[in-house]
């Protein structure tokens, strides 16, 4: 019987692959779109592609933490304690780029749009960076006592394993933004994407790589399980579809790569939600973390009916926005462009 502290988890670890498959591509056009936009105009047709989600998609993120706060009370305070600085420059970097995504065209000067697009890719390459440090830090293990407080300072969240889950999720995103604009673009925009994809893949290839071999050594020296194997394929077969026309199924294989990375941290993770370096009697599992069963029940009842509606909603904006989306050429305009007008449907 499945036990609704382990539904919870599951439910958690589906909200956090969640937000980085959708905010992934995000995150990647952000930090790309001053390389494949070489001036406003096409700058601002590449900030377009994710105009209608980016920050739909961040909602994923605060229903993960509130999700955690309300399942797992002892994880979220604990997590939230020891991370307390890292995800308040994540915050941080969040409204940046925020504010940058809606500030860039408030004005014609171009030292103030310099600051913005900085403040876009800046934000854009902090969040995953540090988000998978976080993550990496759960199943590596941090100093955490007998009362389930963290002993350590600031550098102590810094493991080797956790740097390497940030660099390896910055890289998914860079791929996933780059098979994002190749799908969502027309021109010269969707061949430096295409461009830019290669170089970007092969780094992504080497990055889940040492990924899955850290995380084997982490998790227990086995051979690597399938959702680790997948995710190797899904990121080679991106690669490999970069160069070709079949731009759905780059942008497929590159979102499933992040599903397939995120998801086997939360597999090698369970039955623990934090593992303590200290002592291992000292871990949080679904079990000694968890609320009482009234509020998994409340709790239970509230997704089984809003989250469907969320998915519904989520496939209809993606199903009507799926045109390509081009402006016209700045050497036809000699200044900014307008919006950018769809054209045709992705291949």
């Amino acid at each position: 019987m499945l036990h609704l502290h382990t539904l919870w988890f599951i439910v958690l670890a589906i909200l956090w692959i969640g937000f980085f498959v959708l905010e992934g591509f995000d995150f990647g056009v952000g930090m790309l779109h001053t390389l494949v936009g070489r001036d406003e105009p096409e700058r601002e047709l590449v900030i377009s592609t994710i105009g209608p989600w980016w920050d739909g998609n961040e909602v994923w993120l605060i229903v993960a933490g509130a999700g955690t706060f309300a399942a797992f009370p002892q994880w979220y305070a604990t997590m939230f304690s020891a991370l307390y600085l890292p995800l308040l420059i994540v915050l941080l970097a969040l409204m940046a780029r925020g504010v940058g995504l809606e500030f860039t065209t408030k004005r014609q000067d171009a030292r103030w749009r310099a600051r913005w697009r900085w403040a876009v890719t800046i934000g854009s390459l902090l969040v995953p960076l540090l988000l998978g440090v976080a993550l990496g830090d759960l199943l590596h293990g941090l100093p955490i006592d007998s009362s389930h407080e963290y002993t350590g300072d600031f550098l102590g969240l810094l493991t080797g394993y956790g740097i390497w889950t940030g660099l390896t999720l910055v890289g998914l995103s860079l791929l996933h933004g780059a098979t994002f604009l190749k799908l969502r673009t027309t021109g010269h925009v969707r061949e430096r994407a295409r461009v830019l994809g290669r170089p970007i893949g092969w780094a992504a290839i080497g990055l889940v790589a040492g990924f899955i071999v850290w995380t084997r050594t982490v998790g227990g020296p086995d051979v690597p399980d399938p959702v680790q194997v997948l995710s190797l394929l899904a990121v080679i077969g991106a690669v490999a579809l970069t160069s070709t026309d079949h731009d759905g199924f780059a942008f497929a294989a590159s979102g499933l790569a992040v599903a397939a990375c995120v998801g086997t941290i939360f597999i090698d993770l369970y039955p623990n939600v934090m593992v303590s370096s200290t002592n291992t009697a000292y871990n949080l599992t679904v079990s000694n973390a968890a609320s009482g069963g009234y509020a998994l029940k409340v709790m239970t009842i509230v997704t089984v009916v809003l989250l469907p509606l969320v998915l519904l909603y989520q496939g209809w904006s993606f199903y009507v926005f799926r045109e390509r989306v081009r402006g016209p050429a700045a050497a036809r305009t000699g200044g900014d462009a307008p919006a950018a007008e769809p054209q045709g449907q992705p291949g």
